[in-house]
Order: structure tokens, then sequence, then C-alpha cells
């Protein structure tokens, strides 16, 4: 694949000196920003992750900052999801829709204050959105990027690599909840939370200039540990069921197509933009859903969508995959419908290499 030009409208991170320090081997471009892909190998990146610890430049995770009076409002406005029992220091995961009830984002949303609120965002130009939402019914609220640069701890010891540079206090943090705690004489913002199953933390650094220091300090901390930089694993993601915005659900998915109807609670999210079109979804349900999917034999990267067929007809199709060495196969993501989506079912999947047997699955592997 041919390599992605170096240019200033695709930009550095707080990380990125440490990032490359670590012998980064790949990137994409994610928010405008470079994401590291990959250090070693995906597959031994894979292994390190489930038995040790690593830190992950996650700066990519661009936050939206509402703040103001109308703060409140705008957020329910954004998502299905009822805001109404949110209180600072909570983590709330929200599908974000559009009037027709697509998705637009899946960030985490974070409660600083009752006038104020970070969204953690996926790939995709929400400032946008949510600043022509503001403006356009006279808001009185304030919408912008804040220089606040995510860095995660995730594996299984992470809990001790962070308690060394945090205190043992943040062993207490609860899923989905956040504090703040002492580095260097400033606050940090540090949630448990984290893009892998492997458990940890993410930092909410405010300030480019407290990046590297706090890099460095996760690193010398960790070296008893076996701590490595790392990235968003794909073969642990999709083990795992965690959907890529943009990649596996779009704006042409509702949350219920895309498994998320757990987080709409469409009667009471009052004032929700795409409200009376999800009511009509919640009702008659979803004729298409994500599911799990094991494919037999050899695959090729997925860089492009594979149609999943049965019969000779268009059932759906696979929007991530990879080869699982601890599952012994291939696990993928799909968009599968209704007809075919029950558990054991077998169909077709069409890969760039040639068809692949499939067998679609109620749940993911982890």
């Amino acid at each position: 694949m041919a390599t992605i030009a170096p240019s200033r409208r695709v930009r550095r991170t707080p990380f990125s000196d440490g990032v490359e320090a670590a012998g980064v081997k790949g990137y994409t471009v994610y928010n405008h920003m470079l994401l590291p892909t990959v250090f070693r190998s995906v597959e031994e990146d894979y292994h390190h992750l489930k038995s040790a610890v690593q830190v992950w430049d996650v700066a990519v995770e661009r936050q939206v900052e509402l703040r103001g009076p109308d703060a409140g409002r705008l957020m329910q406005m954004l998502t299905p999801r009822d805001l109404r029992g949110m209180l600072p220091g909570m983590c709330y995961y929200v599908p974000l829709v559009d009037g027709t009830g697509g998705m637009l984002n899946d960030p985490v949303a974070l409660m600083l204050s009752d006038d104020r609120y970070w969204l953690s965002i996926a790939d995709s130009d929400l400032l946008l959105w949510v600043k022509g939402l503001a403006h356009a019914l006279y808001l009185d609220v304030i919408v912008d990027e804040p220089d606040v640069s995510p860095l995660a701890i995730q594996g299984p010891k992470a809990d001790e690599l962070a308690a060394r540079v945090f205190g043992d206090g943040v062993k207490d943090l609860r899923f989905f909840r956040y504090g703040y705690f002492e580095f260097q004489g400033h606050m940090m913002l540090v949630a448990r939370s984290g893009y892998s199953k492997q458990g940890g933390f993410e930092i909410y650094v405010e300030g480019t200039e407290k990046g590297m220091p706090l890099w460095n300090a996760l690193m010398e901390a960790g070296r008893d540990l076996d701590v490595y930089a790392g990235c968003p694993n794909l073969i642990e993601r999709v083990e795992g069921g965690l959907l890529s915005y943009g990649n596996d659900m779009t704006r042409d998915n509702t949350p219920h197509e895309c498994g998320l109807g757990r987080f709409c609670s469409t009667q009471t999210a009052i004032g929700c933009v795409g409200r009376d079109a999800l009511l009509r979804v919640a009702k008659e349900g979803p004729v298409k859903q994500i599911r799990a999917l094991s494919i037999e034999g050899d695959i090729p990267p997925c860089d492009r969508l594979w149609m999943v067929t049965a019969k000779g007809k268009v059932i759906g199709q696979v929007t991530s995959a990879a080869k699982s060495p601890d599952f012994g196969t291939n696990v993928a993501i799909g968009m599968v419908r209704m007809t075919h989506w029950d558990d054991g079912t077998q169909v077709q999947v069409e890969t760039q290499d040639g068809p692949r047997i499939a067998t679609v699955h109620e749940e993911f592997w982890i």
C-alpha cells in the first residue's frame, strides 16, 4: 500500500515524539490527526496487549466541548439516550443521531459540571454539526475543541501502572467513572474506560505541553511490567465487538441496527432531534443488525466491503475482519439481514480473493 504523505493538515499529537521513539510502523488518519496502527506487528501487539500493559496515543479522540447555560439541553438534542440521570464524575456511551435517526458518532460523553460537557468523539467532523445546531437554535452555549488529548493505559497490568503514577486511589475508579489525580503538580482527569476489552484507563491531558512528561513517566514506571507503546488492535477489537464508526456503522444506520438499542431511551429522551424517527424504529424493530461472523479459510485484508450472500442473494456485508490466534478462526463484524442473523446460520462472504464460507454468531468472542 502507498504511504500517506506528511502534511500539516494531518496533525501530530502531544505524544508523537514518544510514538516515534517507540518504533511505530504504521499510521492511519483519524480526525485529521495521526493514529498509530502497529508497532511490532498486529499479532505481536495483540498478544502483548492481552498479557501486559500498553500506553496508547489516542489524542485523535478529539473533544467537543459544550459550555454554557444551554449545554445540557444541547446534549440531549444530540442523543436518544436519556441523560437526566447523568452527574459529574460519570461517563456515558452515547449514540448521536441526525433527524432521520442515522448515526453521526458514538462518543463517550463526560459531564464535568451542570453546564459543561466533553464528547470524546470517533472519526467525524462532529464539531461542525454541534456548532450548527447551537447556532440555528440560538442556544446560549459555546461549542469548541479544547486542547485536550487522551492517553490510554490498557491491558491486565493497567491498574498497577496507573497506581504507580497517580496513586493507589485510581484503582478505586468504577467503570465509566472518572476522577482527578495529581501528576507533577497538575490535576488530571482519569477515567476507567478505553477502546479494548482488556481494561484500563484514559487520561484526558489538558495542555499539549504535559503530553510527553506523562508519556515518559508511564514508560519509566512500567519497565518491570513490560510496558510498551501500543494502539487500538484490530484483532482484539473485532473479537470484542468494538465497533468503528465510519467503518462498521455510518450515517445510513440507526443505533438499533448497530446493536445499540440498549443505549436508546427514546420515549423519555425529550428533545432529541431524531426522536420521532427512532420511535418508529424502536416499535417496528430493525430489519438488519450487527452480528459476529466466523469465516473459514485464509482471508485477505478487509480494506473494502465484503458482501454476505445466501443462495446467490446479498443479505449483508462484512466491514471488519481479522485472523484470531486465540480463537483459531477468522473473526468478523458484519451487518446481516434478519432473515439470516440467527446464531449458527451458514452464509458466504465474497472477499476480493474469492468466496469464503462463514457462520453467523449472536455473541462476540470476548
